[in-house]
């Protein structure tokens, strides 16, 4: 099978059905990772990483049923709500993730969705880790069209709102809110302005076709998402996925690979489930077309891998770190 690719050089597609999708899944092995590393180098340096750093300004009680998450309050996680941490203590932890190498800073709030009251000091940690010379990324759940503007007139670079996985597997993972939803935060981001971040999670008990429908929904987008996180579940004690299986690693890096093809100007980025991940299996990741990372001791929650073991990692592949 020949599957479309939509890999020319002119403008990527926006007109992908779930089908042609679904169809780069069943690929053999060997010819899927070949077609997305030749649309790879088309579009991109195959030897430069973009890095990220990740730090929870407000942890715990969030008030959504998400059933991977530890910071849901309807799950007992053993994390407990934290009050949302002062702006001068985000800015030190941006100034040391710099130093670590990344080039650019996420601040991520357990919060369903942002709240005026909360936005000057999110407006203030904005210009904080902009000052230092780092892309920002923020991701506060839902957003108003008037806050996403406050947010761009603030500097803000990317805002991340995953859309989780297919919008018919969607209710059996959240029902405190609608894939919709999602979807209308996120266009109010676009309207604004302001870089788009949006990916998804495998390994919750989805299908292929559930992974085919997530990215059929983040590639018919217009634009593109600038950033595509592709997460592997960590599973959580008291979630309701704690007992999940374990993901065939070869499942991640096709849905890697198939993110690549069909979004081929967009960073795709390994997120959480990295540290469960060998080496050698982040290789054919990056083979596959994963361009970025998140990189420092912890995910919100969830370990991560040290920036030392990815600087080891990086020397050993030839991979060098994308300046911020």
């Amino acid at each position: 099978m020949d599957a479309p690719t939509g890999t020319g050089k002119d403008d990527p597609r926006h007109d992908w059905r779930a089908e042609e999708i679904a169809g780069l899944f069943e690929l053999p092995f060997n010819d899927l990772l070949y077609k997305a590393h030749r649309v790879f180098r088309l579009h991109w340096d195959v030897n430069r990483i973009q890095v990220s750093s990740l730090i929870s300004i407000k942890t715990g009680g969030c008030a959504e049923d998400c059933h991977y998450c530890s910071q849901s309050a309807h799950f007992d996680t053993g994390i407990k709500a934290q009050k949302t941490i002062p702006a001068d203590q985000v800015i030190a932890a941006a100034r040391e993730a710099k130093a670590d190498g990344a080039g650019r800073f996420c601040m991520g709030a357990a919060w369903r969705e942002l709240k005026d009251r909360d936005l000057d000091s999110v407006v203030e940690m904005i210009a904080g880790v902009r000052a230092l010379g780092l892309e920002t990324c923020m991701t506060l759940g839902m957003l108003t069209a008037g806050q996403a503007e406050t947010l761009k007139e603030a500097g803000l670079d990317y805002y991340n709102h995953n859309i989780d996985t297919s919008e018919e597997f969607f209710p059996k993972i959240v029902t405190t809110r609608a894939f919709d939803e999602r979807l209308r935060t996120l266009q109010h981001v676009r309207d604004a302005g302001i870089n788009i971040c949006s990916g998804g999670i495998v390994g919750m008990g989805e299908s292929r076709a559930d992974r085919a429908g997530m990215l059929t929904v983040l590639a018919n987008m217009s634009p593109h998402p600038q950033s595509v996180p592709i997460n592997m579940l960590v599973p959580i004690e008291g979630t309701p996925l704690e007992g999940a299986p374990p993901l065939d690693v070869f499942e991640m890096v096709r849905t890697v690979a198939a993110a690549r093809l069909v979004m081929p100007k967009s960073h795709v980025r390994l997120s959480a489930g990295r540290n469960q991940m060998s080496e050698e299996a982040q290789a054919l990741c990056f083979f596959a077309g994963a361009n970025s990372v998140f990189s420092g001791e912890k995910l919100l929650t969830a370990a991560n891998r040290q920036p030392s073991a990815d600087a080891a990692l990086f020397e050993r592949l030839g991979l060098k770190a994308e300046e911020g």
